[in-house]
């Protein structure tokens, strides 16, 4: 599975962005796609994932102002940012895994917010 982020950008504490994640090649394999975001320093951790199904889960930090969706048309998954934090500055990846264990990430997308 390739994917590809678009989205990021740099906005004001208190703004919205959405980010974007297109998948192609073995897409009906895919179990679950997620958001990562790694900050400089600092270790890439979980921002929210969703299966196929639609069912969803958020990291406590982004929970209430991040959602994430997905359009099986579109092979595209989405994650809303509202009410965005200096703290949400990173770089936000988009990962896949796939039934039988295979993984794939995106090339990431910076994601500045300004205080």
């Amino acid at each position: 599975v390739q994917l590809v982020e678009s989205g990021g950008g740099l906005v004001q504490a208190g703004g919205s962005l959405r980010l974007s994640c297109a998948a192609s090649g073995n897409v009906i394999r895919i179990a679950v796609m997620s958001w990562y975001r790694q900050a400089p320093g600092k270790e890439r951790e979980l921002v929210a994932d969703i299966t196929p199904a639609g069912t969803t889960n958020y990291a406590g930090p982004v929970n209430g102002r991040f959602t994430i969706s997905g359009d099986n048309a579109k092979n595209t998954v989405y994650l809303q940012m509202s009410s965005l934090k200096p703290e949400d500055t990173a770089v936000y990846y988009c990962y896949a895994s796939e039934i039988g264990g295979f993984i794939s990430w995106g090339q990431g997308t910076q994601v500045t917010v300004s205080s």
